[in-house]
């Protein structure tokens, strides 16, 4: 058997059918040599530098053996049967030592050095034979990088130097640091945008040299920044708009040359077409564009212009054309600012069916209406209708089934409404949010519920990456009707959990910022990072107490016929998507939730508590059933009441890898539970504590796997518990009961998730 198994490595391992001159190659070595005495940190960034020019990669092994070329060589050179073409398109073909270029190598390898300094690096290179494999191992020959010991500028041109000299203490270039040509490249980099956004529209970084005086005693060099000898004269001037023309309906199968438009005049533009037939006003297109008659040129403005106007949510493409005007004097530039629209109106249609992990299933309606120029400023109108009917199709309430509907009406501004003016010059356009929504809950054989809701607010992003929403005005109202003895009965049990689904009103405002890196594809490590902060009731507290009310949860005072809620509510969401590869990814989730009920009342609404288990939280547990503390709410006679908490904590930690194409996989763990901030009056789930809440958290783990179709993601995650709080202190970690022989085990313990998209 031994030998066999020895037989079947050696035929594996690739190199039993090469001809007696080839030999395999099987990678490289860097070695640094050097006479001086170069730190460890110095010597693994040559090391780094010097392998990152070698593309050539040897064959994949696997402990060993190199299965994709054994499956190459054998399908043959010429293979002929379909199965044959197969195995050879799973395989790899041979590196072979022959296609290697070692002299090449080494040159590619100074030149590197010499990029960072080290000017008079020589590295060679030694080939390592076997049998049937080679392997090559270059030796860095090195010195200290020179040191910039001066930088300097002298530029021929008046108006350039001025300029250059501005912003000389922004450089990048530091005396007393090592030569770097990238450096050079982004220096040259940023004297170019500067120049761009002061007019200087034909210059380019290419026409910056730099010339450097080397010294070989201390190693050092003299950086002088020049112009190159010969440069357009049109680059060696600051460009002034002269005309700015704009065309919010070109069409891109339109040649604008040939095509006569009717011009209307507003403010210093030229619109293109008659007024009464352009979709938006002027005004609102003008609000959004930064080139202006009479200004210099500026790259700033000219970025900040697109961005805006494709910001609106109007136009499929924007792009900005730059002409030269003959002129004897200034130089001068005509923009002409093109648009094509997107179609004004569009309908869709949504329909899915939710699964959820209590055991309710059922189908979902989404219909959805848009304008994006409902009032002729680009405004976006949009009215949402989504519909669910849900039924339990196991479990103690299997014939227990609700269904709902709910409108929705929104209003976006591609500005600021506010009552004062505002300067908003950034790259993206800000939008106000007028939302008014209904939603009707029919829960059959125990309640109605009304919910009427007013969103007035803000969203703006500074970057990219930062977006801020503050809404000033929420105010929601909610309304219960129909109550069965037997729901009655039910809340009557919990005091805590009768308040929470008394009628109450919400009115307050809310602030939300969000920090994105994943809009960084190539960045190796992604941050996310979104804090929520919501407070309600304040504003009512003090007109009642300007009034001579009293307030106190005892006897709290009503709006509009409810009890108004009275909170502080705050919670942070922190991610970090680490790339281990392009092909996997570690993904961790922190969440912290506390919300704190005050004044006129001592429960927070239902639709402000924290929750945990579920499809995206703790996987292991059926949805909203884990907690508070110790609690288990699997006791409970009705599943759909689930009880919330006033503190959340909870952490995720997901690998996320590719199994083939558009199917990928997850192996995943969750720990986390909610707490209320004191005992409730029915005794339920112990409340948070610093000391003892870490005992009281529930663990989860489990595999996922997903269709990722970029536009659409479908999931499946199989999680097991491995630790429920609510047994004994000594009983809680249930690894040991893992059976998955075990039918009832795995009926009691395994939960499927089916959802939509990623969890987070």
């Amino acid at each position: 058997m031994l030998i066999n198994m020895i037989i079947m490595l050696y035929a594996c391992s690739g190199t039993r059918k090469l001809a007696p001159d080839q030999k395999l190659y099987t990678g490289f070595t860097i070695e640094v040599k050097s006479a001086d005495n170069l730190s460890k940190k110095e010597r693994k960034s040559i090391t780094k530098l010097a392998g990152s020019v070698i593309n050539m990669r040897p064959n994949k092994t696997v402990l060993g053996m190199r299965p994709k070329l054994w499956l190459y060589i054998s399908a043959g050179e010429n293979p002929k049967s379909k199965f044959e073409k197969w195995i050879q398109k799973k395989g790899e073909p041979p590196v072979l030592l022959s296609q290697i270029n070692p002299n090449i190598i080494s040159d590619v390898i100074d030149a590197q050095l010499f990029n960072i300094g080290i000017f008079d690096a020589q590295t060679s290179f030694s080939i390592s034979s076997k049998q049937h494999t080679a392997q090559v191992t270059y030796t860095c020959d090195v010195r200290p990088s020179y040191i910039v010991s001066e930088y300097n500028d002298s530029i021929s041109d008046k108006n350039l130097s001025h300029l250059i000299a501005q912003i000389k203490s922004e450089s990048l270039i530091k005396p007393g640091e090592s030569y770097s040509l990238s450096k050079l490249s982004d220096e040259r980099a940023r004297i170019d945008t500067y120049l761009k956004n002061n007019g200087f529209f034909f210059f380019s970084p290419e026409y910056l040299n730099f010339v450097a005086d080397t010294f070989s005693k201390g190693r050092r060099v003299q950086l002088t920044l020049k112009l190159k000898d010969s440069i357009p004269t049109r680059a060696l001037k600051a460009f002034y708009i002269n005309h700015v023309y704009i065309d919010q309906s070109f069409s891109l199968n339109t040649d604008e040359n040939k095509l006569i438009h009717d011009t209307i005049h507003f403010d210093s533009a030229v619109f293109f077409g008659q007024k009464e037939d352009m979709d938006i006003r002027p005004k609102v297109i003008l609000g959004s564009v930064f080139i202006t008659k009479g200004d210099l040129y500026s790259r700033k403005n000219h970025n900040t212009t697109l961005n805006r106007l494709m910001s609106m949510g109007n136009f499929k493409f924007v792009q900005v054309k730059f002409t030269q005007v003959d002129s004897s004097k200034t130089a001068l530039l005509n923009a002409t600012i093109l648009m094509t629209p997107l179609p004004k109106h569009n309908f869709r249609t949504e329909v899915d069916i939710v699964s959820k992990s209590n055991n309710y299933t059922g189908p979902k309606l989404d219909l959805s209406f848009r304008n994006r120029n409902a009032l002729g400023g680009a405004e976006l109108l949009q009215f949402n209708v989504e519909g669910t009917f849900e039924a339990q199709l196991g479990g103690t309430n299997k014939n227990l089934y609700s269904y709902s509907i709910n409108p929705k009406l929104e209003l976006y501004f591609p500005r600021f409404l506010l009552p004062f003016k505002t300067k908003t010059d950034g790259l993206y356009t800000p939008k106000t949010r007028l939302s008014l929504s209904f939603k009707f809950l029919k829960m059959v054989n125990y309640y109605n519920m009304h919910t009427l809701e007013v969103i007035y607010g803000y969203r703006w992003k500074t970057e990219m990456s930062k977006e801020h929403e503050l809404n000033p005005i929420s105010i929601s109202l909610s309304q219960f009707s129909n109550q069965s003895d037997e729901f009655l009965a039910l809340i009557a049990s919990n005091p805590y959990l009768k308040q929470s689904y008394e009628e109450q009103f919400i009115a307050g405002g809310s602030y939300a910022f969000t920090y994105n890196e994943q809009v960084f594809p190539y960045k190796k490590n992604q941050f996310y990072f979104h804090p929520t902060v919501e407070i309600a009731g304040n504003s009512i507290s003090l007109i009642k107490l300007l009034g001579g009310k009293t307030i106190s949860p005892e006897n709290p005072s009503s709006v509009a016929g409810s009890v108004y809620s009275q909170f502080a509510r705050f919670s942070l969401d922190g991610r970090s998507y680490y790339n281990l590869n392009t092909k996997s990814v570690l993904v961790s989730r922190a969440l912290i939730g506390l919300a704190v009920p005050y004044g006129n009342t001592n429960t927070l609404p239902y639709s402000k508590q924290f929750f945990a288990g579920g499809p995206n939280g703790l996987r292991a547990f059926h949805i909203n059933s884990v907690g508070p503390g110790n609690y288990n709410q699997a006791l409970d006679s009705s599943d759909f009441l689930q009880l919330g908490g006033d503190v959340k904590v909870e952490a995720n930690i997901e690998y996320r890898f590719n199994i083939i194409s558009y199917l990928k996989g997850a192996l995943f763990l969750d720990v986390g539970n909610v707490w209320e901030l004191k005992s409730n009056p029915a005794k339920v789930g112990t409340p948070f504590g610093f000391s003892s809440f870490v005992s009281e958290v529930a663990v989860g783990a489990g595999a996922g796997i997903r269709i990722d179709l970029s536009f659409f993601v479908l999931r499946f995650d199989l999680a097991m518990p491995l630790r429920k709080p609510w047994l004994d202190p000594n009983q809680r970690w249930v690894i040991n009961s893992i059976n998955l022989g075990s039918s009832s085990w795995r009926r009691e313990n395994l939960l499927l998730n089916i959802a939509i998209g990623y969890p987070f």
